[in-house]
């Protein structure tokens, strides 16, 4: 048995990531994924890049800070390998590549600035695949600080996917014309599920997978679309404050997760789908497979 460590660092809208994954190597057999820590800083690009269009400089040294703390952190923990993604903050801002450089020369740590597309490809290489049943139709449905991927599959392939300019930071900094784009989004579920049977949605993100945990249940246990109507319900009525105290959210998470929940109902809604799956898998768990594979 070889047990390898590979990284992925996510630098995401609404918090930058660090996913430490063991992969267990035995003869014969299909490598293991198995996550062995996540650090996740609450560093809001999003604030800047979907308001002003341009990183802060606040923000510029917080991220060389912690890129030079994940730098450590990978070597500490004999990382092989590792795979930096930025996706829409930094592919909006207009001082984005001016801050992968700078980070670059800070830390010598390489970051790729990826479109939707590509993001949307990288998260369907995850296991979600193994929460799929052959016979079956999900809408699969990843919300971000920046953006929202959607990627259909029937009989156990992917049948369409599309990146739409809707995420939690935008919405809450009304950087986004929520009419239009909605629009857009009914229209492209509508048009791609209405051949479909009993549609069931999976549900990726941090928003999601904190009202998965919230909720008690087991990761194979889906929540019904009236629980999560009821949870929306629920945090809309209270203050941001009470959220935070209350109910324990980080105070980054208390915002967002009432534009997240927004998105997720509006998408079962359309899809016509009842119950909605956290297999709590996203960009960072494609990442390191991607990477592992292509090493491999």
């Amino acid at each position: 048995m070889i047990i390898k460590k590979y990284a992925a660092i996510d630098i995401g809208s609404n918090a930058v990531r660090l996913l430490i994954t063991n992969v267990i190597e035995e003869v014969g057999k299909e490598p293991k994924f198995k996550k062995s820590s996540l650090v996740r800083v609450p560093i809001r690009l999003g604030q800047d890049s979907f308001t002003t269009g341009i990183i802060s400089e606040d923000n510029i040294t917080k991220m060389k800070d912690t890129m030079n703390a994940f730098r450590l952190l990978m070597k500490s923990n004999d990382v092989v390998n590792y795979m930096a993604c930025a996706t829409s903050a930094l592919r909006e801002a207009t001082n984005g590549q001016e801050l992968v450089e700078a980070i670059k020369e800070a830390s010598d740590i390489e970051i790729e600035i990826i479109d939707g597309k590509k993001e949307a490809a990288i998260i369907a290489s995850t296991d979600l695949k193994t929460f799929i049943d052959q016979n079956s139709n999900y809408l699969y449905v990843d919300v971000g600080g920046g953006s929202t991927e959607l990627t259909i599959f029937s009989n156990g392939r992917i049948i369409n996917s599309k990146s739409f300019k809707v995420g939690t930071v935008r919405l809450i900094n009304k950087s986004v014309d929520e009419l239009i784009n909605w629009d857009d989004i009914k229209e492209w579920i509508k048009r791609n599920t209405k051949d479909l049977d009993k549609v069931i949605m999976i549900g990726s993100g941090g928003n999601i997978n904190k009202i998965h945990r919230l909720s008690g249940k087991t990761v194979d246990k889906p929540l019904s679309y009236i629980y999560l109507n009821s949870q929306y319900h629920f945090f809309n009525a209270m203050s941001y404050a009470d959220r935070v105290t209350e109910i324990g959210l980080n105070p980054d998470r208390a915002d967002v997760i009432i534009p997240a929940l927004k998105i997720y109902l509006n998408a079962m809604k359309w899809a016509g789908a009842k119950k909605i799956y956290v297999p709590k898998i996203g960009l960072s768990d494609g990442m390191v497979k991607t990477l592992y594979y292509s090493d491999n």
